[in-house]
C-alpha cells in the first residue's frame, strides 16, 4: 500500500529537493526501507547504526508519533500522511 511521507527541508538533499515523497509499506519500518532503496542517502539521516532510529528524528502517522504507538512496527493504511521531523538540539 501507498502513503504519503512528507520529508522536512533538512532532509531534502538526498530526495533531490522533494517535500513530500511515495512510499510502500504495511507499518513503518517497511515504509522506511522503502524510502531508503529510493533515496539510500537518507538511511544515514534516520537511524543510528543499523535499526535505531536516530534519537533527534521523530516520525509521525496522521499526526501521532510513532514512539508513542509501536515504534517502527506502527502500522499504516493506504493513504496515510507519514511525517519525519527532525528535532532541534542545542543551547
Amino acid at each position: 500500500m501507498s502513503v504519503k511521507v512528507q520529508i522536512p527541508l533538512p532532509l531534502r538533499g538526498p530526495t533531490g529537493g522533494l517535500s513530500e515523497v511515495e512510499a510502500r509499506g504495511s507499518n513503518i519500518r517497511e515504509v522506511i526501507d522503502d524510502l531508503v532503496a529510493s533515496y539510500p542517502d537518507i538511511r544515514e539521516r534516520l537511524f543510528m547504526g543499523d535499526e535505531e532510529l536516530n534519537r533527534f528524528v521523530s516520525i509521525f502517522v496522521q499526526g501521532q508519533d510513532v514512539r508513542l504507538l509501536e515504534g517502527l512496527e506502527t502500522t499504516v493504511k493506504e493513504g496515510d500522511l507519514i511525517t519525519i521531523l527532525p528535532l532541534a538540539a542545542g543551547g
